[in-house]
């Protein structure tokens, strides 16, 4: 899974713009996940179509002003939260869920990659991987919980594993402070582990086999991995967190 992930510190480029235009390349990109996203909305016909395809539109507006192919890639996975979402909500949509979250993986290996070998890795991109990361997890979470087939609490885990440093992270950036979000392996392990177990969770049921096992191995290693991503942030960020 990632060499991303909400722990992650890249370089910023001197000559990077303090302001984002709308390019190219996002807006072809945009319109090529919103007709491929549409057309899944057209062969699913989930219940909530309007306010997916709401999402799905508003991702594609968002699109053009998120420069890179690598930052394209980075927000597919806020495109998959809608599917992942569907497929949790129901025992025969947990196989979708699987390859939905193996998608979600794939795209999060590739950005890692273009930025670096095609592109220079950036603020934005370093900033935008988290949260998309928090959006598709937490979609799919979300959706385990409404199905049975998660504990709510775990859900809540993952959905502050993300929205934690987020806020921390806006909150330093309002008074002025230097804020890092370093690339760590705990950052790699705790991303991995809860791709691993969702994604774990929705093929075992969805092939019909006991997965009991596999919610105790998340019960233990997402709250313990989420816990040594906080603190290496926290360490990574303790010259910002001082006082003055």
């Amino acid at each position: 899974m990632p060499p991303g992930g909400a722990c992650q510190n890249l370089p910023v480029s001197p000559n990077e713009p303090n302001r984002v235009v709308p390019g190219t390349v996002g807006a072809l990109a945009g319109v090529l996940w919103l007709a491929t996203f549409s057309v899944w909305l057209g062969l699913a016909r989930p219940h909530w179509a309007g306010p997916l395809l709401a999402w799905f539109i508003l991702l594609a507006l968002i699109g053009p002003f998120l420069p890179g192919f690598a930052n394209q890639a980075t927000v597919l996975r806020a495109y998959l939260a809608g599917p992942a979402l569907v497929y949790a909500l129901h025992p025969s949509g947990l196989g979708g869920l699987a390859v939905t979250v193996a998608l979600a993986g794939f795209s999060d290996l590739i950005d890692g990659q273009i930025a670096r070998r095609l592109e220079r890795p950036t603020q934005l991109g370093g900033g935008l991987d988290p949260v998309v990361d928090g959006f598709f997890f937490g979609a799919a979470a979300v959706g385990l919980v409404l199905g049975g087939a998660l504990p709510s609490w775990l859900a809540i885990t993952v959905g502050v594993r993300y929205g934690l440093p987020a806020v921390a992270g806006v909150l330093l950036l309002l008074m002025r402070r230097h804020v890092q979000l370093r690339h760590t392996p705990l950052g790699q392990v705790s991303t991995t582990v809860i791709a691993l177990v969702l994604g774990g969770v929705a093929l075992f049921r969805g092939l019909g086999v006991d997965a009991s096992w596999f919610d105790i191995v998340g019960e233990i290693v997402i709250p313990v991995t989420t816990l040594g991503c906080w603190l290496n942030l926290a360490w990574a960020n303790r010259d910002a967190t001082r006082a003055g």
